[in-house]
Protein backbone atom coordinates (compact mmCIF):
# COMPACT_ATOMS: atom_id res chain seq x y z
CA UNK A 1 0.00 0.00 0.00
CA UNK A 2 1.51 3.40 -0.99
CA UNK A 3 2.14 5.90 1.80
CA UNK A 4 -0.05 9.00 2.21
CA UNK A 5 2.81 11.12 0.91
CA UNK A 6 3.19 8.94 -2.19
CA UNK A 7 -0.55 9.04 -2.92
CA UNK A 8 -0.71 12.78 -2.35
CA UNK A 9 2.18 13.43 -4.74
CA UNK A 10 0.63 11.23 -7.43
CA UNK A 11 -2.86 12.72 -7.13
CA UNK A 12 -1.51 16.28 -7.12
CA UNK A 13 0.25 15.44 -10.40
CA UNK A 14 -3.05 14.16 -11.80
CA UNK A 15 -4.88 17.30 -10.65
CA UNK A 16 -2.31 19.59 -12.26
CA UNK A 17 -2.43 17.69 -15.57
CA UNK A 18 -6.24 17.41 -15.64
CA UNK A 19 -6.79 21.07 -14.82
CA UNK A 20 -4.33 21.96 -17.59
CA UNK A 21 -6.64 20.27 -20.09
CA UNK A 22 -5.07 16.80 -20.25
CA UNK A 23 -8.28 14.87 -19.63
CA UNK A 24 -6.74 11.57 -20.72
CA UNK A 25 -4.57 11.67 -17.58
CA UNK A 26 -7.42 10.16 -15.57
CA UNK A 27 -7.31 6.92 -17.55
CA UNK A 28 -3.53 6.90 -17.65
CA UNK A 29 -3.33 7.25 -13.86
CA UNK A 30 -6.39 5.15 -13.03
CA UNK A 31 -4.29 2.92 -10.75
CA UNK A 32 -3.28 5.86 -8.53
CA UNK A 33 -6.85 7.09 -8.26
CA UNK A 34 -8.10 3.63 -7.35
CA UNK A 35 -5.28 3.19 -4.79
CA UNK A 36 -6.51 6.35 -3.06
CA UNK A 37 -10.06 4.97 -2.90
CA UNK A 38 -8.74 1.68 -1.53
CA UNK A 39 -6.87 3.55 1.20
CA UNK A 40 -10.12 5.30 2.14
CA UNK A 41 -12.02 2.01 2.12
CA UNK A 42 -9.48 0.39 4.45
CA UNK A 43 -9.37 3.33 6.85
CA UNK A 44 -5.74 4.14 6.04
CA UNK A 45 -6.68 7.57 4.70
CA UNK A 46 -9.36 10.10 5.60
CA UNK A 47 -10.94 12.96 3.69
CA UNK A 48 -10.83 15.09 6.82
CA UNK A 49 -8.99 14.57 10.10
CA UNK A 50 -8.17 16.35 13.32
CA UNK A 51 -4.56 17.52 13.43
CA UNK A 52 -3.33 19.29 16.58
CA UNK A 53 -6.91 20.05 17.58
CA UNK A 54 -7.96 21.49 14.22
CA UNK A 55 -9.99 19.73 11.52
CA UNK A 56 -8.19 19.68 8.18
CA UNK A 57 -9.88 18.75 4.89
CA UNK A 58 -7.65 17.07 2.31
CA UNK A 59 -8.77 18.61 -0.97
CA UNK A 60 -6.63 16.20 -3.00
CA UNK A 61 -8.48 13.20 -1.53
CA UNK A 62 -11.86 14.68 -2.49
CA UNK A 63 -10.53 15.36 -5.99
CA UNK A 64 -9.52 11.68 -6.24
CA UNK A 65 -13.10 10.68 -5.38
CA UNK A 66 -14.48 13.02 -8.04
CA UNK A 67 -12.05 11.62 -10.62
CA UNK A 68 -13.05 8.08 -9.66
CA UNK A 69 -16.64 8.93 -10.57
CA UNK A 70 -15.44 10.12 -13.97
CA UNK A 71 -13.54 6.95 -14.88
CA UNK A 72 -15.49 4.18 -13.12
CA UNK A 73 -17.75 2.22 -15.50
CA UNK A 74 -21.45 1.70 -14.90
CA UNK A 75 -22.00 -1.85 -13.64
CA UNK A 76 -25.22 -3.78 -13.10
CA UNK A 77 -25.46 -5.73 -9.85
CA UNK A 78 -28.17 -7.92 -8.37
CA UNK A 79 -29.32 -8.59 -4.81
CA UNK A 80 -32.10 -11.17 -4.92
CA UNK A 81 -34.83 -9.71 -7.14
CA UNK A 82 -33.39 -6.20 -6.93
CA UNK A 83 -31.25 -4.74 -9.71
CA UNK A 84 -28.87 -1.80 -9.48
CA UNK A 85 -26.85 0.15 -12.05
CA UNK A 86 -24.08 2.27 -10.59
CA UNK A 87 -20.38 3.22 -10.71
CA UNK A 88 -19.45 2.51 -7.09
CA UNK A 89 -19.57 -1.01 -5.61
CA UNK A 90 -20.86 -1.67 -2.11
CA UNK A 91 -18.58 -2.25 0.84
CA UNK A 92 -18.25 -5.95 1.68
CA UNK A 93 -15.61 -6.38 4.42
CA UNK A 94 -17.85 -5.85 7.46
CA UNK A 95 -16.89 -9.14 9.13
CA UNK A 96 -13.20 -8.22 8.98
CA UNK A 97 -13.99 -4.79 10.43
CA UNK A 98 -16.16 -6.22 13.25
CA UNK A 99 -19.10 -4.07 12.15
CA UNK A 100 -22.72 -5.15 12.62
CA UNK A 101 -24.87 -4.54 9.56
CA UNK A 102 -28.64 -5.08 9.72
CA UNK A 103 -30.38 -5.70 6.36
CA UNK A 104 -30.88 -3.70 4.20
CA UNK A 105 -28.18 -1.30 5.43
CA UNK A 106 -25.60 -0.41 2.79
CA UNK A 107 -22.26 1.38 2.72
CA UNK A 108 -20.39 2.34 -0.42
CA UNK A 109 -16.83 1.38 -1.28
CA UNK A 110 -14.54 4.16 -0.08
CA UNK A 111 -16.30 4.58 3.26
CA UNK A 112 -14.92 3.21 6.52
CA UNK A 113 -16.32 2.04 9.86
CA UNK A 114 -14.25 1.34 12.95
CA UNK A 115 -14.91 -1.80 15.07
CA UNK A 116 -18.17 -1.90 17.00
CA UNK A 117 -20.16 0.31 14.63
CA UNK A 118 -23.79 -0.75 14.21
CA UNK A 119 -25.56 0.01 10.96
CA UNK A 120 -29.31 -0.41 11.31
CA UNK A 121 -31.14 -0.21 7.96
CA UNK A 122 -29.25 2.91 6.88
CA UNK A 123 -26.87 4.30 4.27
CA UNK A 124 -23.22 5.42 4.39
CA UNK A 125 -21.78 7.17 1.34
CA UNK A 126 -18.30 7.21 -0.21
CA UNK A 127 -15.58 9.03 1.72
CA UNK A 128 -17.47 8.92 5.03
CA UNK A 129 -15.74 7.78 8.23
CA UNK A 130 -17.65 6.37 11.24
CA UNK A 131 -15.90 5.97 14.60
CA UNK A 132 -15.88 2.96 16.94
CA UNK A 133 -19.06 2.06 18.78
CA UNK A 134 -21.28 4.49 16.87
CA UNK A 135 -24.91 3.62 16.17
CA UNK A 136 -26.31 4.63 12.78
CA UNK A 137 -29.99 4.07 13.45
CA UNK A 138 -32.84 3.15 11.11
CA UNK A 139 -33.12 5.24 7.93
CA UNK A 140 -30.27 7.50 8.97
CA UNK A 141 -27.95 8.59 6.16
CA UNK A 142 -24.28 9.51 6.42
CA UNK A 143 -23.43 11.62 3.39
CA UNK A 144 -20.27 11.60 1.30
CA UNK A 145 -17.11 12.53 3.25
CA UNK A 146 -18.97 13.09 6.55
CA UNK A 147 -16.84 12.43 9.63
CA UNK A 148 -18.64 10.77 12.54
CA UNK A 149 -16.79 10.27 15.82
CA UNK A 150 -16.65 7.43 18.34
CA UNK A 151 -19.66 6.55 20.48
CA UNK A 152 -22.04 8.77 18.53
CA UNK A 153 -25.76 7.99 18.24
CA UNK A 154 -27.40 9.03 14.98
CA UNK A 155 -31.07 8.46 15.75
CA UNK A 156 -33.73 7.28 13.32
CA UNK A 157 -34.07 9.32 10.15
CA UNK A 158 -31.09 11.60 10.79
CA UNK A 159 -29.76 13.16 7.59
CA UNK A 160 -26.04 13.93 7.54
CA UNK A 161 -25.42 15.81 4.30
CA UNK A 162 -22.63 14.99 1.89
CA UNK A 163 -20.04 17.54 0.74
CA UNK A 164 -17.98 16.55 -2.31
CA UNK A 165 -17.91 19.85 -4.14
CA UNK A 166 -16.28 22.27 -3.94
CA UNK A 167 -13.35 20.04 -3.03
CA UNK A 168 -11.98 22.52 -0.49
CA UNK A 169 -15.26 22.61 1.48
CA UNK A 170 -15.30 21.00 4.91
CA UNK A 171 -17.64 18.02 5.37
CA UNK A 172 -20.16 17.64 8.18
CA UNK A 173 -18.35 16.62 11.37
CA UNK A 174 -19.97 15.03 14.43
CA UNK A 175 -17.42 14.62 17.21
CA UNK A 176 -17.12 11.83 19.79
CA UNK A 177 -20.03 11.03 22.09
CA UNK A 178 -22.59 13.34 20.47
CA UNK A 179 -26.28 12.41 20.45
CA UNK A 180 -28.23 13.47 17.35
CA UNK A 181 -32.01 13.19 17.84
CA UNK A 182 -34.39 11.69 15.33
CA UNK A 183 -34.99 13.50 12.02
CA UNK A 184 -32.22 16.02 12.61
CA UNK A 185 -30.60 17.40 9.45
CA UNK A 186 -26.97 18.53 9.39
CA UNK A 187 -25.57 19.92 6.13
CA UNK A 188 -23.06 22.35 4.59
CA UNK A 189 -20.07 21.43 6.75
CA UNK A 190 -21.71 21.97 10.15
CA UNK A 191 -19.58 20.74 13.07
CA UNK A 192 -21.08 19.25 16.24
CA UNK A 193 -18.77 19.33 19.26
CA UNK A 194 -18.01 16.40 21.54
CA UNK A 195 -20.93 15.04 23.61
CA UNK A 196 -23.36 17.68 22.33
CA UNK A 197 -27.05 16.73 22.34
CA UNK A 198 -29.44 17.78 19.56
CA UNK A 199 -33.18 17.42 20.11
CA UNK A 200 -35.33 15.81 17.42
CA UNK A 201 -35.97 17.78 14.22
CA UNK A 202 -33.09 20.20 14.68
CA UNK A 203 -31.93 21.43 11.27
CA UNK A 204 -28.53 23.09 10.97
CA UNK A 205 -26.96 24.58 7.85
CA UNK A 206 -23.90 26.80 7.58
CA UNK A 207 -26.15 29.87 7.90
CA UNK A 208 -28.63 28.68 10.55
CA UNK A 209 -28.43 30.95 13.62
CA UNK A 210 -27.47 28.90 16.70
CA UNK A 211 -28.43 31.10 19.64
CA UNK A 212 -26.59 30.39 22.89
CA UNK A 213 -28.84 31.33 25.82
CA UNK A 214 -26.62 29.99 28.61
CA UNK A 215 -24.74 33.09 29.72
CA UNK A 216 -27.35 35.82 30.20
CA UNK A 217 -26.63 37.65 26.95
CA UNK A 218 -27.63 35.76 23.83
CA UNK A 219 -24.74 34.96 21.51
CA UNK A 220 -25.32 33.82 17.93
CA UNK A 221 -23.10 31.13 16.41
CA UNK A 222 -23.18 29.68 12.92
CA UNK A 223 -21.95 26.32 11.65
CA UNK A 224 -20.75 25.04 15.02
CA UNK A 225 -22.29 23.56 18.16
CA UNK A 226 -19.95 23.70 21.19
CA UNK A 227 -18.98 20.64 23.22
CA UNK A 228 -21.72 19.23 25.49
CA UNK A 229 -24.23 21.89 24.39
CA UNK A 230 -27.92 20.93 24.55
CA UNK A 231 -29.70 22.20 21.44
CA UNK A 232 -33.40 22.63 20.61
CA UNK A 233 -34.95 23.61 17.27
CA UNK A 234 -36.76 26.93 17.23
CA UNK A 235 -37.78 30.02 15.31
CA UNK A 236 -37.09 33.71 15.64
CA UNK A 237 -39.05 36.74 14.59
CA UNK A 238 -38.09 38.59 11.42
CA UNK A 239 -39.67 41.77 10.12
CA UNK A 240 -40.35 41.81 6.38
CA UNK A 241 -42.25 44.08 4.08
CA UNK A 242 -45.89 43.57 4.93
CA UNK A 243 -45.48 42.02 8.36
CA UNK A 244 -43.64 39.53 10.52
CA UNK A 245 -42.43 36.04 9.72
CA UNK A 246 -40.62 33.41 11.78
CA UNK A 247 -37.44 31.86 10.45
CA UNK A 248 -35.68 28.70 11.59
CA UNK A 249 -32.93 28.77 14.19
CA UNK A 250 -31.62 26.60 17.01
CA UNK A 251 -31.27 27.40 20.71
CA UNK A 252 -28.55 26.20 23.05
CA UNK A 253 -30.53 25.90 26.29
CA UNK A 254 -28.08 24.13 28.57
CA UNK A 255 -25.06 21.95 28.91
CA UNK A 256 -24.55 18.25 29.33
CA UNK A 257 -22.68 17.73 32.58
CA UNK A 258 -19.13 16.42 32.29
CA UNK A 259 -19.23 12.76 33.22
CA UNK A 260 -17.10 9.69 32.75
CA UNK A 261 -20.34 7.78 32.28
CA UNK A 262 -21.70 9.17 29.02
CA UNK A 263 -24.87 7.11 29.18
CA UNK A 264 -25.76 8.42 32.64
CA UNK A 265 -24.93 11.96 31.55
CA UNK A 266 -27.15 11.63 28.49
CA UNK A 267 -30.07 10.23 30.51
CA UNK A 268 -29.80 13.19 32.89
CA UNK A 269 -29.92 15.63 29.98
CA UNK A 270 -32.97 13.98 28.46
CA UNK A 271 -34.82 14.12 31.80
CA UNK A 272 -33.75 17.63 32.77
CA UNK A 273 -34.64 19.27 29.46
CA UNK A 274 -37.47 16.89 28.45
CA UNK A 275 -35.93 16.65 24.99
CA UNK A 276 -37.83 15.09 22.10
CA UNK A 277 -35.42 12.49 20.71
Amino acid sequence: MPTHADLRTKILDVIEAYESGKENILKERERDIFATLEALDQGNLRVCEQIEGEWKTHEWVKKAILYYFKIAPMVETAVGPFRYHDKIPLKTNFRDLNVRVVPPATARFGSFMEPGVVLMPSYVNIGAYVGAGTMVDTWATVGSCAQIGKGVHLSGGVGIGGVLEPAAASPVIVEDGAFIGSRCILVEGVRIGKEAVLAANTTLTASTPIIDTRHGEFQTLKGFVPERAVVLPGTREKKVQGGTIYTSCAYIVGERKASTDQKTSLNQVLREFALPV
